[in-house]
């Protein structure tokens, strides 16, 4: 008979999360992590596989969870230029702690590791397309300018954000980034 998992899974997934974001994924060991989860090393591998296994449901949960949040706000309507800023400056925010996830993965992991690679492609993919989106329907309402392509803007958008996500790590200075941002937005005039 198969014994019951013993520890919550998506709770354990959650911590994991936490401290791969704040040590990166190379300087978390497998103590760090069944410390952190309160959990034996064979629970953590019979439910996640290894080390690996737990990282990819970490990416996985702040995909479905925080990065999943940013991309909600871009469809509260409103000015597309108010939601772009209020939405990057959030971005901004919460990156002055720890990073993005995803922008520190990229970092770290590529090109080396194919799957991660994969996987944020495939979150700033969903980025790229829900901004497009944003951007066709304001350039429709007459919002910004048409001399841009909307794809090529938001992958633009997009772009810019992974940097600026990357200068908060050397300059975590809300008030500077800020001014960078809107530069950046001063391409929809």
């Amino acid at each position: 008979m198969a014994r019951l998992r013993e520890f919550d899974t998506e709770r354990a997934v959650a911590q994991a999360m936490d401290l791969f974001w704040e040590r990166g994924y190379e300087a978390t060991s497998v103590r760090h992590l069944t410390e952190r989860l309160g959990v034996g090393q064979g629970s953590l591998y019979a439910a996640f596989g290894n080390k690996d296994g737990l990282y990819r449901a970490a990416l996985e949960h702040y995909r479905d969870s925080l990065a999943a949040t940013a991309l909600a706000e871009l469809a509260t309507g409103g000015d597309v230029r108010a939601v772009l800023r209020d939405m990057l400056l959030e971005r901004i925010r919460l990156a002055t702690g720890r990073g993005c996830l995803f922008v520190n993965a990229a970092a770290e992991r590529l090109p080396g590791d194919a799957p991660t690679g994969r996987f944020v492609r495939d979150a700033m993919a969903a980025s790229t397309v829900a901004l497009t989106g944003l951007l066709t329907a304001a350039a429709a309402r007459g919002e910004i300018t048409t001399r841009h392509d909307p794809v090529a803007l938001a992958g633009f958008l997009v772009t810019f954000l992974n940097g600026l996500l990357i200068t908060v790590k050397v300059t975590p200075d809300e008030r500077v980034l800020a001014g960078h941002l809107e530069v950046a937005l001063s391409i929809l005039d």
